[in-house]
């Protein structure tokens, strides 16, 4: 008897009789502190720590601390994060599937048309991610990306004599750029201020809520106010890590993901217009888009799809959006 209360003593002390001890997970993300991507990812969190069987405690990085994109998604392969909330560049890195969502400027009309095409996309794009290790929990984006330079840009040539910030490691588009008569520079996104600030750089493409919290809006203060591509991104989590959680707190997991989704993008969307609204006030100059001007533009984006087509697009991928536009704009017809 005393033999058999010792042994239970034991196992209490260790832990064996406790609840359910939570399962840790790391996020990271370029996301800054207390934007509204964060604010979502933080409510996500509180949701998965309800979560059925003992619940998942989510820890979120923000600003880049665990390194760029790449960074993020090496880190996840060796097991030092568990999930990260990407852009479209960083899911090339699993899967460069993906650009077809971000990577082929001026292809998209409308927000609505964005929204088609990546929910028509979306089982295909899942399903890659997944034959890769990874688990998407949410696709999304923030919206337009425009340009925002020392010097205003109104029309292509404009931008050829400025410095353009280029994500580091994606050698690809940085041929491409330059190919078409453009100074790319390759850093990470942490420095793209410092950049702008010393000169490294003279122009960013990026959307006004990153801009405005990034601040790009001093040193670069003029905003070309066109629809260039819209920013995708995503919420991942490692397979190895998914198949551990309990199948009942997946689905609360999953449901809470989706709402976290559904809000980044709505309100990364709202926040273009206010962004752009509260820079102005802060001195930024926004230049409107001439149709002289949005043809140029269109006819530079246009002659560069040959080399984006199986270069940074799969050409299964890159066709696919073709004629999902053309059967979504005959529809509106």
């Amino acid at each position: 008897m005393r033999y058999l209360i010792a042994v239970l003593s034991v196992l209490w002390a260790t832990g064996a009789f406790a609840a359910d001890a939570p399962i840790k997970i790391k996020l990271g993300t370029l996301a800054p502190k207390d934007s509204s991507p964060h604010q979502s990812l933080k409510a996500m969190a509180e949701k998965w720590r309800q979560a059925p069987g003992g619940g998942v405690q989510l820890t979120i990085f923000t600003d880049g601390t665990q390194g760029g994109e790449a960074d993020m998604v090496r880190r996840m392969r060796i097991g030092q994060l568990q999930a990260a909330m990407l852009t479209g560049t960083g899911m090339a890195e699993i899967d460069d599937s993906v650009t077809a969502l971000q990577t082929m400027p001026m292809v998209y009309r409308s927000l609505d048309e964005v929204d088609y095409v990546r929910e028509k996309l979306r089982p295909k794009l899942e399903q890659r991610l997944a034959d890769k290790g990874f688990v998407v929990l949410f696709l999304a984006d923030a919206g337009w990306v425009k340009f925002f330079s020392r010097k205003p840009v109104v029309y292509p040539d404009d931008l050829k004599r400025q410095k353009l910030f280029a994500w580091a490691g994606d050698n690809k588009a940085l041929e491409i750029m330059k190919a078409a008569g453009y100074q790319p520079i390759p850093l990470e996104t942490a420095d793209i201020l410092p950049g702008l600030q010393t000169g490294l750089i003279d122009a960013v493409p990026a959307p006004p809520f990153f801009a405005l919290a990034g601040q790009f809006y001093g040193p670069a203060p003029h905003m070309l106010d066109m629809n260039w591509a819209p920013l995708v991104g995503a919420c991942v989590i490692t397979k190895k890590t998914w198949d551990k959680i309990p199948s009942d707190a997946q689905k609360a997991m999953r449901e809470a993901a989706e709402k976290a989704g559904d809000e980044v993008r709505a309100q990364a969307r709202k926040e273009m217009t206010e962004a752009v609204k509260a820079m102005k006030k802060r001195g930024l100059v926004v230049h409107e888009l001439t149709p002289e001007a949005e043809t140029a533009w269109r006819g530079v984006a246009e002659s560069v799809y040959p080399k984006i087509r199986g270069t940074l697009v799969p050409a299964d991928m890159f066709d696919e959006v073709q004629a999902l536009l053309a059967e979504y704009r005959a529809g509106k017809k």
